[in-house]
């Protein structure tokens, strides 16, 4: 007689991979209980993720590799990479629940990203979310009183499962229903990372991102104040992906409201800024080495033009008559520009104001 059983399907998940450990963890843990597992990483254009570590000599130490995918290689699953750039934007600029310590809408960035992951599992038959989420870790967004509000307004409500801190919280639909077991699951709280890192240690997973500041420019003091500065002189609470990756590079000096520098600080930043020369007036030395320069915003006269060369020519190596030639390009269209060379003493050190400098 023929054997007519069936093999049940295992539940699908889908999980929010941020590229840190926490994420790799939640993961794991459900994979270990039979949940077939496939993640998810959003691109906001303000990820930490490896960009500055590939172009400046002071990060040649770090990996040169984007962690989502790399945690994706390690667990064995797919990963799906959705750019949210363009929707993200309002997350930024109106946040309903408002900014945390800089301009980080942590909160609304969580409700926000669960949306789309829940509208991605709808469309994709998945059954549950995941996320690396641990009650207390994060003053913002992961305090237990915003659990349930992420829930909500994400519209994940009950299959939004937290495998790190699960047993401190409600039950979810994947508990109640037994596709995965709430005694397997976890009941991490606070900020310590001692958890985390001894069950990284029982999985051998010895090779991680390490957690600092999270994984988002906003999160960043200088970078929100860049970022500030950008919205406040352009008279406009908005930007574009180029602006946000340009806030991550060089030295942005702002010696008047009508524009600004942006000075590469070694090879790696002016080779990535060579790739913007067509979109901004830039400034190149002559008769000596050093830095590119970008200027954003509006020359207005001869005047503030000397008084850019002269902020570039502060980090130029001198020359032997104590003058610097600096050629100016500009951009007259997307296909043309013309030119000049500018001669000047640089400024020196002093002369280059503390509170021109955007940190």
């Amino acid at each position: 007689m023929q054997n007519t059983t069936q093999k049940t399907q295992p539940k699908k998940a889908v999980a929010l991979i941020s590229g840190g450990l926490d994420s790799m963890l939640a993961a794991k843990l459900m994979i270990e209980q039979g949940i077939h597992v496939e993640g998810i990483n959003f691109f906001t254009g303000f990820c930490v993720e490896g960009h500055t570590h590939a172009i400046r000599k002071k990060d040649k130490s770090k990996p040169k590799r984007n962690n989502s995918l790399w945690v994706a290689e390690q667990l064995g699953i797919k990963l799906h990479i959705i750019d949210i750039v363009e929707e993200y934007k309002d997350v930024v600029i109106n946040p309903k629940h408002g900014y945390g310590a800089h301009l980080n809408p942590c909160l609304d960035c969580k409700i926000f990203m669960l949306k789309k992951a829940f509208e991605w599992i709808k469309a994709n038959n998945f059954d549950f979310i995941i996320t690396g989420e641990v009650i207390g870790q994060r003053p913002k967004s992961q305090r237990k009183a915003c659990m349930p509000i992420v829930a909500e307004q994400s519209g994940a409500t009950n299959l939004l499962l937290r495998p790190l801190c699960a047993q401190n919280l409600e039950p979810t639909l994947p508990e109640i229903e037994g596709w995965v077991d709430r005694e397997q699951l976890l009941n991490l709280t606070g900020r310590s990372r001692k958890p985390q890192f001894e069950l990284a240690e029982k999985y051998n997973i010895s090779d991680y991102a390490q957690p600092a500041g999270g994984c988002c420019f906003l999160t960043d003091k200088a970078y929100s104040n860049k970022l500030s500065d950008l919205w406040k002189n352009r008279n406009s609470k908005n930007y574009e992906l180029d602006d946000i990756m340009l806030l991550k590079i060089g030295r942005h000096i702002r010696p008047k409201n009508n524009f600004k520098l942006i000075i590469a600080r070694e090879e790696g930043e002016n080779n990535f800024l060579s790739g913007y020369k067509k979109s901004f007036i830039n400034l190149e030395l002559e008769n000596t080495t050093g830095p590119l320069a970008l200027i954003d915003g509006k020359i207005e006269s001869d005047e503030d033009l000397e008084l850019a060369c002269k902020i570039l020519g502060r980090f130029a190596k001198a020359t032997e008559n104590g003058f610097i030639d600096i050629k100016v390009n500009f951009k007259l269209d997307n296909e043309t520009s013309k030119s000049k060379i500018i001669q000047i003493t640089p400024f020196e050190p002093e002369q280059v104001l503390e509170s021109w400098y955007l940190k």
